[in-house]
């Protein structure tokens, strides 16, 4: 990831709709929420395999920027075995130069015209975002389709590229105390899904990357037939047709078919308790992971809503339980990673305190009780009431984001491309929203009773490393 996007935006799809639950006595009824616009966005295919997808803003004409997004279907369960890292490799590659623009052009092409760009690498996509002002819409379709055809993949980019990357792993991980659980948590969980290799990868794995091997992965997944284009915001929808094939148009598909991941994960059938070790771990942690459904499946929705009422904010179960009631862990949360296979649901705590010098980490006291802790407030919001009002206030945070997303061109190409990525149809964005508002909280209950109390679990416990 070349800049870190806002964590909404790469949640997946907006949801949107806010229904008003049954107010009890004494509960304030939740504000009442304008309507947010669908997107509907106009759809073509060019003779190459490009997909297109056009949201002209026709609220706000004249607003005077467009969103120019390239969203190519690789991400990291793409990645060759035993090169892990590849696709997001790629995403830093595509800024160096090509055959017409030199080194890093993107930054002038929107930074100098008051715009800007971004990119991001994810388990299904990779996607390549600019924002400009509309004037400059034809000269951003010229410089995408000129990387899409031109990179120049050489020994030197290569080279300059893997050292960034590489540089970035020990940001994330290894110089974040708690970067190896999270990045581990992958590999613990699939048991054969490439959903097991971090997106970020392995050092080990860049370091045997040979140039062959990257002008490979470039052939196979960086065409026209692989992508989706999205133009968003203030343009003319009737001249969009002509541009986009005057540039892209002439690019051509190789023969081949795309490579596709077959491999399905296999159903859990037993419990499953690991230990995760690291060199400097201030304070021990637990994650308690479980399978989840893909994001196209019609629960997704309600699982975006547990989430909220888990793990999102101060008033969330779990961190008002295990932070500011018990004072057991100095962070908590829940997260439901939804992706275009399958999903992974999971919830964490880090202990409050410092690990015990002397001690046996294994034995660690703090270990039990988190793992209890998480346990306990998972099974009372599966089987005990949930207030309307706390189901409405987790909704309205979802809408509230939601709302200000769809309020952007940038925010709406990102709806579209999520929902298109993950379930294939960037409808699918409209219809979980409409899901979400008929979200019941026996539906919550049935969903957490069904799928977390009921079915096999992968338990990680995240502690210092011994001496020997």
């Amino acid at each position: 990831m070349r800049r870190r996007l806002a964590a909404a935006l790469l949640a997946g799809p907006a949801l949107l709709a806010l229904p008003r639950g049954p107010a009890r006595a004494g509960d304030a009824p939740p504000p009442a929420l304008p309507a947010l616009p669908r997107l509907q966005p106009r759809r073509w295919t060019l003779a190459n395999g490009l997909q297109v997808l056009a949201l002209p803003d026709e609220r706000r004409p004249g607003a005077g920027v467009v969103a120019v997004q390239l969203w190519y279907r690789v991400g990291g369960k793409d990645d060759p075995p035993g090169r892990s890292g590849f696709a997001h490799l790629f995403e830093h590659m595509m800024f160096k130069r090509t055959r017409h623009l030199p080194d890093e052009a993107f930054d002038r092409l929107t930074e100098d015209v008051g715009g800007h760009n971004n990119a991001f690498t994810a388990e299904d996509t990779t996607a390549y975002l600019n924002l400009v002002p509309s004037a400059h819409l034809e000269r951003l379709l010229w410089a995408e389709a000129e990387r899409m055809g031109g990179l120049q993949v050489d020994a030197d980019n290569l080279r300059s590229e893997r050292a960034v990357v590489q540089a970035e792993f020990g940001q994330r991980v290894l110089d974040d105390p708690y970067g190896p659980l999270f990045h581990g948590m992958a590999p613990a969980f699939w048991q054969v899904h490439p959903y097991r290799r971090p997106v970020i990868g392995r050092i080990d794995d860049l370091d045997a990357a040979t140039l062959e091997d990257v002008q490979r992965f470039h052939r196979s997944y960086y065409r026209p037939d692989n992508a989706v284009l999205i133009v968003a915001g203030d343009f003319e929808l009737e001249r969009l047709p002509a541009l986009v094939e005057r540039h892209f148009g002439p690019l051509r598909a190789p023969g081949t078919p795309v490579p596709r991941v077959t491999v399905v994960e296999p159903p859990r059938q037993i419990d499953q308790r690991l230990v995760l070790t690291a060199a400097q771990v201030p304070a021990p942690a637990v994650a308690l992971m479980w399978s989840g459904p893909p994001a196209r499946h019609p629960d997704a929705p309600v699982w975006r809503l547990v989430a909220a009422l888990l793990g999102d904010g101060d008033s969330s179960r779990l961190v008002a339980a295990l932070v500011e009631r018990d004072r057991l862990a100095q962070g908590a949360g829940f997260s439901a990673d939804l992706l275009a296979d399958a999903g992974m649901l999971n919830a964490w705590a880090i202990a409050a305190g410092p690990s015990v010098q002397g001690a046996e980490p294994r034995l660690d006291p703090r270990l039990v009780r988190l793992e209890e802790a998480l346990s306990r407030e998972i099974h009372r919001l599966a089987t005990g009431p949930l207030p309307a009002a706390e189901i409405d206030k987790a909704r309205t945070r979802l809408l509230t984001e939601a709302l200000s997303a769809r309020q952007t061109a940038e925010g709406r190409a990102l709806a579209a491309g999520w929902a298109e990525m993950l379930s294939g149809d960037a409808a699918a964005a409209d219809l979980q929203l409409q899901r979400l508002a008929t979200v019941q909280a026996d539906e919550v209950r049935r969903l957490l009773r069904e799928q977390l109390l009921m079915q096999p679990r992968v338990t990680l416990h995240y502690i210092q490393r011994g001496r020997r």
